[in-house]
């Protein structure tokens, strides 16, 4: 499904000290204030992997939190790549480790 206009959807990858630090938790917070659907998740290659997309404003405040995250967390970088806009629901998610 393609999104509407002003809608975006973006793949990251976080990279840095994100894995034990609450930062799953806390992008969850933070998508669900801002109304942005997704999910995140913890990749064995210890970074944090998430999908996240909504109102274009509201999304790009997402990735700017991502690019911080939470206050244990120490980001190194975000890789995003736009993704096909979803048809899933529009929660945000924790979801199982990959």
């Amino acid at each position: 499904m393609s999104a509407a206009a002003g809608q975006r959807a973006f793949l990251l990858r976080v990279h840095g000290r994100v894995q034990g630090v609450a930062y799953r938790a806390s992008m969850q917070s933070e998508a669900s204030a801002l109304g942005v659907s997704g999910w995140v998740r913890n990749r064995a290659d210890g970074t944090v992997e998430a999908c996240v997309w909504g109102a274009q404003a509201d999304v790009e405040r997402l990735l700017e939190w991502a690019r911080r995250g939470p206050p244990m967390a120490r980001v190194e970088r975000v890789a995003c790549e736009p993704v096909e806009f979803p048809t899933e629901s529009g929660r945000f998610e924790v979801r199982r480790s990959a």
